[in-house]
């Protein structure tokens, strides 16, 4: 089955605290490519998961109503939220059962720059 997702966009307000935010929470380093004055940080792409990044423009405004992009974590949803709380995002649903058998857990948090971020995780 192709993709259907190939790429997403995070807009920030102030993209040094997103690119502080991102990379502590998830502990990882976001390539930083500057596009013609519009910034870009963008998440490792390992050839096989949809990727995409945090990006500054003034044409991107960060919006807790915007669409939710769910990331998955290996650690347990509230270690998880423990990390986004200490970066300075905030829990905004908390861990909550998915009612389907099997299908694990999920959260909402706001990260720095007010997106409303979900996150997946089987613990």
């Amino acid at each position: 089955m192709r993709k259907l997702i190939s790429w997403f966009d995070i807009p920030t307000s102030n993209f040094n605290r997103a690119v502080k935010f991102y990379q502590n929470v998830f502990d990882l380093t976001l390539n930083i490519v500057d596009c013609r004055g519009e910034k870009m940080g963008c998440f490792p792409d390992d050839g096989v998961n949809v990727t995409g990044c945090i990006f500054h423009s003034p044409d991107y405004k960060p919006s807790i109503d915007g669409v939710i992009i769910n990331f998955y974590s290996d650690d347990d949803v509230n270690s998880f939220l423990k990390k986004v709380e200490l970066n300075g995002g905030r829990t905004i649903t908390p861990k909550t059962k998915i009612l389907v058998e099997g299908r694990g857990y999920f959260a909402l948090f706001s990260d720095t720059e007010g997106n409303r971020i979900g996150v997946y995780s089987d613990k």
